[in-house]
């Protein structure tokens, strides 16, 4: 697969909803994880990340125009040892339990589908960290009606073994804006990734649309330690 421009695929894009970014640093030295979320309505844009525990959760800004929390609060990403989760819905909390039950991503997914928000039907996309004695992979998933029918559930799954240096994939919820939402479709997309954080940040974060993004995560994790720095980017302060 050729390697895309992040940037450009961003910049050109006014809603791509959701993205999960997972990947290696350049140097080799940190798997990276990158999360962000973006709005239409009042109740989405409505929303802050904030830190819980080894991960983050959703909350609303000002709660008082909270309309509904259903699919919008949630926790994006936790940690269960020397994993990490990173999902766009409350699919987290499965993938956790399940495997800390030592069931298997794959497993935890398939009792679950897309998000129930007719006509768009949002996939619901998911990734996963490894992180063990100096190895690092990564999986994603996505969950998506098939072609807006709410009767079947595509899935899909993108394993990733001791991932290439300087390389990532990214994979976001909606192929672009519209009415109904069309869902992304295709694997992941190969990006690269560099070996400064907070560049990675600003990329990302100064290309989404300015009027749709809302919150961003980055997280670059040392694979030999396990030790690891995190930036929360809100729109809403």
């Amino acid at each position: 697969m050729q390697m895309i421009s992040l940037e450009q695929d961003l910049r050109e894009n006014t809603y791509p909803g959701r993205g999960i970014i997972l990947g290696k640093s350049e140097s080799g030295k940190y798997a990276v994880a990158a999360y962000f979320i973006m709005g239409r309505s009042e109740n989405s844009r409505n929303r802050i990340f904030v830190e819980e525990g080894e991960g983050i959760r959703t909350q609303a800004f000002d709660p008082s125009k909270l309309s509904d929390p259903s699919l919008i609060i949630y926790a994006p990403v936790r940690v269960l040892g020397n994993k990490t989760i990173v999902t766009n819905g409350d699919q987290t909390d499965t993938i956790y339990e399940c495997m800390d039950r030592q069931q298997t991503f794959e497993q935890a997914l398939r009792t679950r589908e897309f998000e129930p928000d007719a006509p768009n039907y949002t996939p619901r996309i998911s990734g996963i960290m490894h992180i063990e004695n100096g190895a690092y992979n990564y999986a994603m998933s996505i969950l998506k009606s098939n072609q807006g029918n709410p009767e079947a559930c595509n899935r899909y799954l993108f394993s990733y073994t001791n991932p290439v240096a300087g390389e990532g994939h990214f994979i976001h919820t909606y192929r672009c804006d519209g009415n109904p939402l069309p869902s992304f479709e295709g694997e992941p997309k190969r990006i690269a990734v560099p070996e400064d954080q907070k560049a990675f940040t600003e990329r990302i974060w100064e290309n989404l649309n300015p009027d749709n993004k809302v919150s961003l995560f980055v997280r670059y994790i040392d694979i030999e330690t396990g030790k690891y720095e995190s930036i929360i980017v809100n729109k809403n302060k």
